[in-house]
């Protein structure tokens, strides 16, 4: 089946819209993709101000209590009227709970410090240290340092403050995590527990042992890992967002390390993700209304300026191509078209002309080979004792691939052929003329129809460029004795009728068609006809016509006008069956060839040429012997039959008649035909009885012995003997379940 094209409007929207639906899932995906990175830099964001914010807190309380701290020792420094001296120190130290405490006079050296070693260190020779000189300058009376590892030991981290003192110099206090920690651990609680991180999100503050100091669900004193948190400072960059469950949800994270405490901003991811699905959603809303709308105002454009002249060009080449060239293309509504339409015009004027002249010559062509073709067929149909023959064709075009052939083989031997061509037209009318010259050829050899078609198809192979093939129905029969062989090369079945039946179908396996491989088998099977036996063979043209509703002609409708009128001339059923052909197509065109060829069987030669034929059916019962004595009578007047030739075939014709109705559809009854033929030259009279009754060959009964006596003698078997002895030719097949037995009687 052709495969249906589509339109170029559809085509185009549905390009169209997978360009649109393409382009909005790249947009979507990359607002998504943009969205989500947006989500980790506002988490980076949001988390690393949290941070900062308690960082600071952290810082300035670090810083204030230590820098108090610092002013209190100061102050009692300043004090002491002596000054201070390393004595005095300790004491201080233990009272006010603090790590270390230095006294730097005006040139920035240590006269006295709570470590030994210390004592004569110039400030200004170490970076640490150096920070604290910003305090002898005169513009800051007090500096706090950053918690750190000292100089001297980088794995103790300690803190330091300066104070300025009245008699010069200034005072350095330093304390550890665990001392400044116990001070502000109070204060970074409220700091934290206040604190929230977006809508739900928190922060952690944690000491050095990873331990809880504050969180807003009130895990002090638990470790870190309770919440879920597990920081590797190695594996985990400060200041770095990161994923974790917390809380049993999944959040982003950042930690940072200050002052002694690890402070862990956290939110919840989902809470961000609100706003970036929001942010998509919104979005892919946007792209919806802008993509719909630029989808739409490019389909009307494209319709209004492109497909509608389109399809009313297509409209206009619609008619042109079924045969009105007459009509003309005018789309004028822009330079392309307009320039298009004269173009296609101009192109339909000059094909009309050459359509014209190739028409004109293709004609006469067509006829010179069509004259050639029919004459390559027999034209003239003998008048034989041993048969009637007929044929006819109708090729569909000018030249078809049908044929039909029948010739002498030799004067015993007649070859009936019946062939139909794959294809149409001249290339089909030449294959068919060399299938039927190679047929006749080989016919002529001597071969049989197996040896005949396989010699042709092997030929026929060769240098078959157009690949065609041929279906073949060859047969060649003996006219002495109606015997003969067939071969069904993929062509129709044939139809047969016995003498005084109906026509009927003869089904048996096909050979492959003739033509379609070198090699192939073309096996042949034998058949017999009987006087008065009729075959017609015929093309698919016949049963494949169609009426103007598409429906076929079929077989069983050709059977049917062959029945009509059975004992008609060959002549007459093929003008009944193209009747009745005609009258079912109606005004539908006639696609294929339709050929025809009945060949009707008379017997050896015994039969004169005015031999006539009647005959009557009955049922088998003796109320209606009459009825078939009456034919029987009038043909043995119209003989001029001597009385003792007459009753003894009177008296046979009896005999059978009441032994097919005692026996035949004993205990019922059945029908009975009784078909009397008679001949004048020489005279003859022939009577068949069919019936279609049980199996029943009554001449195969044995003679009665006539040596015995009438008591001896079993009883029967006379009738049969006396049609035996009155006749001079009886005969009984059995064909198609029907019983036959035929007499026949020379007239002297």
């Amino acid at each position: 089946m052709k495969k249906k094209k589509k339109k170029i409007s559809g085509t185009f929207r549905k390009w169209l819209s997978i360009i649109v639906l393409t382009a909005f899932v790249l947009s979507l995906l990359f607002s998504w993709l943009y969205q989500t990175g947006k989500v980790r830099d506002n988490a980076a964001s949001l988390l690393k101000i949290n941070i900062e914010d308690v960082r600071q807190d952290t810082i300035d309380a670090s810083d204030e209590n230590l820098l108090k701290l610092t002013e209190q020792i100061a102050g009692e420094l300043d004090r002491l009227e002596e000054g201070a001296s390393s004595e005095d120190l300790p004491a201080l130290m233990e009272k006010y709970d603090v790590a270390e405490i230095n006294v730097i006079n005006e040139k920035g050296i240590i006269t006295a410090s709570t470590y030994p070693l210390f004592l004569n260190y110039n400030m200004y020779d170490g970076s640490q240290s150096a920070e604290f000189t910003c305090l002898l300058d005169g513009g800051l009376t007090s500096f706090v340092q950053s918690y750190q590892p000292i100089s001297r030991d980088p794995s103790l981290s300690r803190k330091y403050a300066g104070v300025t003192l009245k008699r010069g110099g200034f005072v350095q206090v330093g304390y550890d995590a665990e001392r400044f920690q116990r001070d502000i651990d109070k204060q970074i609680i409220g700091v934290t527990r206040n604190r929230h991180v977006g809508e739900t999100g928190s922060v952690i503050v944690a000491n050095e042992n990873q331990v809880i100091v504050s969180d807003r669900h009130q895990y002090e004193g638990q470790e870190l890992a309770a919440t879920g948190i597990r920081i590797d400072r190695e594996a985990m960059k400060p200041d770095t967002v990161c994923m974790a469950t917390v809380y049993g949800k999944e959040s982003y994270l950042m930690y940072t390390f200050t002052e002694g405490y690890y402070i862990i901003s956290v939110i919840p991811s989902n809470e961000l993700l609100l706003s970036r699905n929001t942010s998509v959603m919104m979005t892919a809303f946007m792209d919806i209304v802008v993509f719909l709308e630029l989808f739409i105002l490019v389909v009307i454009l494209v319709r209004q300026l492109v497909v509608k002249n389109i399809d009313s060009v297509n409209g206009s080449l619609s008619r042109i191509t079924e045969g009105n060239l007459d009509v003309e293309v005018d789309v004028r509504d822009s330079a392309e078209f307009s320039s298009l339409s004269d173009d296609i015009n101009t192109t339909v004027a000059t094909l009309k002309k050459y359509i014209a002249d190739a028409s004109a010559r293709i004609d006469q062509e067509l006829e010179f080979a069509r004259v050639i073709q029919l004459s390559a067929m027999p034209r003239v149909f003998p008048q034989r004792e041993e048969f009637e023959i007929y044929a006819t064709i109708d090729p569909a075009r000018e030249v078809g691939g049908d044929f039909y052939d029948f010739f002498q083989v030799d004067e015993d031997h007649l070859a009936l052929v019946i062939a139909d061509v794959s294809g149409k037209g001249i290339p089909a009318a030449m294959f068919m003329m060399t299938a039927k010259s190679l047929i006749k050829n080989r016919a002529r050899l001597g071969e049989n129809p197996e040896e005949i078609l396989g010699h042709v198809n092997n030929q026929l192979c060769e240098g078959n460029d157009a690949e065609l093939f041929v279906t073949v129905w060859l047969a060649i029969i003996e006219l002495s004795t109606g015997k003969g062989l067939a071969v069904n090369a993929g062509h129709e079945h044939p139809v047969l009728r016995r003498a005084g039946g109906a026509y009927e179908l003869v089904k048996y396996r096909h050979a492959p068609a003739v033509g379609l491989e070198e090699g192939i088998r073309f096996r042949q099977h034998a058949f017999e006809m009987h006087p008065g036996d009729s075959l017609f063979v015929y093309t698919d043209g016949v049963p494949e016509a169609h009426d103007p509703e598409n429906r076929q002609y079929g077989t069983e409708r050709m059977l049917s006008a062959l029945n009509r009128r059975p004992d008609a001339s060959q002549k007459e059923l093929q003008e009944t069956v193209r009747a009745d052909v005609d009258s079912f197509k109606g005004d539908a065109p006639q696609f294929d060839d339709i050929t025809m060829l009945g060949f009707l069987y008379n017997g050896s030669g015994k039969t004169g040429t005015d031999g006539k034929t009647e005959e009557v059916t009955v049922d088998a019962t003796m109320d209606n012997l009459p009825q078939v004595m009456a034919p029987v009578i009038r043909a043995l007047e119209k003989l001029e039959c001597p009385p003792e030739t007459g009753r003894h075939v009177r008296t046979a014709v009896e005999e059978l008649y009441v032994n097919i109705e005692s026996y035949a559809y004993a205990p019922g009854t059945g029908p009975v035909t009784v078909r009397v033929r008679t001949e004048t030259d020489p005279r003859a009279i022939t009577v068949t009885l069919i019936d279609k009754g049980i199996p029943h060959d009554p001449l195969k009964k044995p003679d009665p012995d006539l040596t015995l006596s009438l008591e001896d003698r079993p009883i029967g078997g006379m009738g049969i003997y006396m049609v035996k002895k009155f006749m001079d030719e009886a005969s009984y097949r059995y064909d198609d379940g029907r019983n036959m037995l035929t007499i026949r009687k020379m007239i002297p």
